[in-house]
């Protein structure tokens, strides 16, 4: 078995994060179509197929993978960079909106986590990078964010991002989180992971956080965030709406008083 490249890395920024990955002669990161921010002169730039694992060979397999990436919702072609030069050289991916990036060492993670299928940044070359079905149908009828999710495996540095401020939990074995589906943005290879109903009338009607609800089951690691992609982009389409329904008296008054007034 061939290991992933090792790379180092160092993340800057605050709420509009990048990660900064240090190559050596011949070594690869590959990443996501429109991760890249910029690199240093020579580092080589290539478009390939499918997710940049060592492990696939021939053809076909190189066209499961991409098939598998194209489930997910991702594009079938990835970005792998390439130091080519004599000493080290260094290339910077950007976060796609406000948030943070999580550094995942697969080495020390059990060789694979789960994460949102839209978290995925970057990563070594070698760690592969495939969808992950939940078994149960509960699961794909009500997981808030789709019946597929993405697995990372491999011994390498992967990273993904996640909305808003993220906090990482470790759960002992028997011990039950439970949370927002929409939240998770990552989880270790023992979590269980499963779907449950909130029950009562008043919680399905009125309750304004949905009638399901994740339930992880240690022991393992989760990542979680407060900001969702999707509930930020709610927000900003409902704020949008809103606003061009306003009555003239007030909605005038309230842009005159954001400083839109003219």
């Amino acid at each position: 078995m061939i290991s992933n490249h090792e790379i180092d890395y160092r993340i800057h920024g605050e709420e509009m994060q990048y990660v900064e990955v240090e190559l050596d002669p011949q070594e690869t990161a590959v990443a996501e179509a429109g991760a890249f921010m910029m690199m240093e002169d020579g580092i080589q730039m290539q478009t390939i197929f499918g997710d940049g694992s060592q492990q696939q060979s021939g053809f076909m397999g190189k066209i499961f993978s991409a098939g598998k990436r194209l489930l997910t919702g991702e594009s079938l072609f990835m970005t792998a960079f390439t130091n080519i030069a004599q000493g080290k050289k260094k290339v910077s991916f950007a976060s796609p909106y406000p948030g943070k990036i999580i550094p995942l060492d697969l080495s020390q993670l059990g060789g694979k986590v789960t994460c949102q299928k839209d978290s995925f940044l970057c990563a070594a070359k070698g760690v592969s990078i495939s969808i992950e079905f939940q078994r149960k149908l509960g699961v794909g009828l009500f997981g808030g964010e789709g019946f597929i999710m993405q697995k990372l495996e491999g011994d390498g540095m992967a990273f993904v991002h996640a909305g808003g401020h993220v906090t990482e939990k470790t759960l002992q074995p028997g011990e039950i989180l439970k949370i927002d589906t929409g939240c998770i943005v990552a989880f270790t290879r023992d979590i269980n992971y499963d779907i449950q109903f909130v029950g009562g009338i008043k919680n399905t009607f009125f309750g304004g956080e949905g009638v399901f609800f994740a339930t992880l089951q240690g022991p393992g690691k989760v990542w979680i965030q407060t900001l969702p992609i999707s509930r930020l982009a709610g927000r900003i389409l409902s704020y949008a709406t809103n606003r061009k329904e306003e009555g003239s008296l007030l909605g005038g008054l309230g842009n005159l008083l954001d400083g839109d007034g003219r």
